[in-house]
């Protein structure tokens, strides 16, 4: 019999959780009054743009690590698999938030701050990402990538905080410290922990495989500077 490994578990666990919370969200939490059905795209929308921004300040702490000891490429794999992965994850974040805000505000896109703090989040990812492709040497690639991502991970909290600090159009916090009591009705809520817990087992599935091909990636590049 086959062993099953690690990243299959959390992929059996997401689709567990997947199902789950599709007929929590379309069967028992109720429709929003204003919004109607398209408001069963926030239950994509704040688990994926939730873990965008959790990942790049993963990235910054892996990256640091990897400075400190950069003789364990272990941690500088891991900073570049979360890259990846939570780069998907906040592009879809992006999209779905265009999908559900041309029902709620007329348009596909306004340049308020805490969208715009997203995007520009959306751009660290991309120039993360770019700059470890171009550089050939994998120290200054850990070194400026870490930089990059220190800036991203200080941009986190602004996104999150952006209708505190700002006045914006985007609803407030419904979870977290600065969620008020009741944001959110408690069917409501319960149908977004668990469509967060299924998003969660699968950004750590992914994470998990990438990184598996990243080492043999680093590996092989090692092989062929040595080589050369």
């Amino acid at each position: 019999m086959k062993n099953i490994s690690i990243s299959e578990i959390f992929w059996i666990f997401s689709f567990i959780f997947f199902i789950t919370s599709l007929g929590i969200v379309f069967m028992w939490a109720p429709t929003d009054v204003n919004l109607g059905v398209s408001q069963k795209i926030f239950y994509l929308h704040l688990p994926t743009a939730i873990l965008g921004m959790i990942s790049i300040v993963i990235v910054a702490f892996l990256s640091i690590l990897y400075l400190l000891n950069s003789e364990n490429n272990k941690w500088d794999d891991l900073a570049y698999s979360f890259a990846e992965v939570g780069m998907i994850f906040l592009t879809i974040a992006l999209i779905s938030g265009s999908l559900w805000s041309k029902p709620a505000w007329g348009v596909w896109w306004t340049w308020e701050p805490k969208l715009t703090l997203t995007l520009a989040l959306w751009f660290v990812y991309v120039a993360y990402l770019m700059m470890r492709s171009y550089m050939s040497d994998l120290r200054n690639e850990a070194k400026f990538g870490a930089i990059v991502a220190l800036i991203g991970s200080i941009d986190a909290p602004l996104i999150y905080y952006a209708t505190e600090l700002w006045r914006s159009a985007h609803p407030g916090a419904v979870v977290g410290p600065n969620a008020e009591p009741g944001a959110l009705d408690e069917r409501m809520f319960l149908a977004l922990i668990l469509s967060f817990i299924a998003f969660s087992f699968m950004f750590i599935f992914f994470v998990s495989n990438r990184y598996f091909l990243r080492k043999t990636e680093t590996r092989m590049n090692m092989m062929v500077r040595k080589l050369n």
